[in-house]
């Protein structure tokens, strides 16, 4: 029987772990010596909540991270890190020179790698750029790559120089495929298979009947750029990420009462969604005043969870059905039946 890409791709991690020097893999950020964090004999979170666990740090997560009294025990992190773009993030540089900026990425893919417990999963956001660097970093240092997927919205900046930027990789990595704790019926959606083309087949499971777990391309409603008067938009944040896309990643991969971590918290979107549905979580933000205003965000809580939870995202209109058809999904149910045939009649 064929091996399969999880097999693979772990047989693949562990043979770049156990290279020599001479087939190692080198990258351009490696000629720079690694960051030494910053020892500290306590650490306390600048902000919290109980009832979930919610901290909030401030400062370099580099040195942040090898404080916390979690070491080994992060169920997921989801890292949104400066593109090194030259965006304004308050007391952040963001324009390092390119060799520099690679040395910051391994050392803190480092550190969270080193706080994950060994069913933990680590998700990556990140611009073409730096996702092979990524990519070849997080396999080197023994991780599994489960799903390169695309975060994809409309609206990128207008440009004439080359196609317009309209995705961001979201690259899932785990510790040990085989351990690593994954709901797939938490994040499942109505299939095109059911909502366009009503196939009978979908008829014929056993369970979950009409729904996959949704593909690795994302996008629908929700799911764009936060970008001028987004009712999600917090004021004086950039590059803002939408509430559903976090919240696919936290369902699928931690269960209630896990601990997440953010390392760039930002705006807040990591905690404020963890919060919301019931995990403890970690946010380490560099800038204070950027801090005091995600914790501010995560007391307000959400605004768009659930929303986008089990809905379509068929690009295609519905075939005509037939009344045969119609009534041989009639007694679906729950979200399949109201992908299947809409209010308005579209079916």
């Amino acid at each position: 029987m064929p091996k399969g890409a999880i097999t693979v791709g772990r047989d693949l991690a562990l043979t770049l772990v156990q290279a020599d020097d001479d087939t190692a893999v080198r990258l351009h950020g490696d000629q720079l010596p690694p960051h030494t964090p910053k020892k500290k004999t306590s650490i306390k979170p600048r902000h919290q909540l109980k009832e979930p666990d919610t901290r909030v740090y401030v400062g370099d997560c580099r040195d942040v991270l090898p404080s916390l009294p979690d070491s080994k025990k992060v169920d997921l992190i989801f890292a949104d890190p400066p593109f090194n773009w030259d965006v304004p993030y308050d007391e952040w540089k963001d324009g390092m020179p390119r060799t520099e900026y690679e040395r910051f990425t391994y050392d803190w893919l480092d550190a969270c790698v080193n706080v994950l417990s060994p069913c933990g999963s680590l998700w990556v956001n990140i611009p073409d750029d730096t996702a092979a660097e990524v990519v070849l970093h997080l396999k080197r240092r023994g991780l599994t790559m489960m799903n390169w997927c695309i975060w994809h919205f409309r609206f990128g900046q207008n440009r004439k120089s080359s196609f317009i930027m309209s995705k961001v990789h979201a690259l899932y990595f785990v510790m040990e495929p085989l351990e690593r704790i994954w709901n797939a019926e938490a994040v499942m959606e109505p299939s095109d298979r059911a909502t366009v083309y009503f196939d009978p087949r979908t008829l014929a499971k056993d369970e979950h009947v009409g729904l996959r777990v949704p593909m690795d391309v994302w996008y629908g409603q929700y799911w764009g750029r936060i970008q001028g008067n987004n009712k999600e938009r917090r004021a004086l944040h950039h590059n803002q990420i939408p509430e559903v896309y976090l919240e696919r990643v936290i369902r699928a991969c931690s269960n209630e009462g896990d601990l997440v971590l953010d390392p760039f918290l930002g705006s807040g979107t990591t905690c404020t969604v963890a919060r919301a549905i019931g995990r403890r979580s970690i946010g380490v933000e560099y800038s204070a005043g950027n801090a005091k205003s995600a914790f501010e965000r995560i007391k307000e809580g959400p605004i768009r969870v659930g929303l986008a939870k089990g809905t379509s995202s068929a690009i295609f209109q519905p075939r005509k059905a037939s009344a045969k058809t119609k009534a041989s999904f009639a007694d679906v149910g729950g979200a399949a039946e109201d992908a299947l045939f809409p209010e308005d009649g579209s079916a």
